[in-house]
């Protein structure tokens, strides 16, 4: 549950306040022009139309709420996240969420001697020069943990 709450707080207040506009105006827009408008709608019940409406209002904030996560993921990743949040809107059927969240990019690392964010599969600070992660003494190349030899020129690790 405690990182579900840190993931939600990479939401910006400004996806907040759009998904509450979007979604009470919903509310708004069903209540006072379609069920005054609409004579098939007047007959439904008044739990048909409170289901009906609360169910397009959910599903708005949270649509809004997965685009705003998106678009600040994206961002945190070093990733084209204005791109990858037009994809997830344009693309039908929620296939483009999808494929954020299939091909999205390690998070970034922090360079313990400089600061500097890199990028997970660098092996040396793009700044400074200090190691990230773990590499063979020979090809230079990042090695993860738990391997004995090199997958790339075979090398024996320590």
């Amino acid at each position: 549950m405690k990182y579900f709450l840190d993931e939600l707080r990479i939401i910006s207040p400004v996806a907040w306040l759009i998904a509450l506009i979007l979604a009470g105006g919903g509310v708004w827009l069903f209540f006072v022009v379609f069920v005054p408008r609409d004579p098939s709608v007047q007959n439904w019940p008044m739990t048909g139309e409170v289901a009906f409406v609360t169910w397009i209002a959910v599903f708005t904030f949270a649509f809004v709420l997965l685009l705003g996560y998106i678009y600040a993921d994206a961002q945190r990743r070093g990733m084209r996240h204005i791109m990858w949040t037009l994809l997830s809107i344009f693309i039908p059927y929620g296939i483009g969420i999808i494929l954020y969240f299939v091909l999205r990019d390690p998070l970034m690392v922090l360079c313990s001697k400089c600061g500097t964010k890199g990028r997970a599969n660098y092996v040396y600070c793009p700044q400074c020069g200090e190691g990230l992660t773990r590499s063979c003494p020979v090809c230079k190349r990042a090695v993860e943990s738990g391997w004995n030899r090199c997958a790339y020129c075979g090398t024996k690790l320590q």
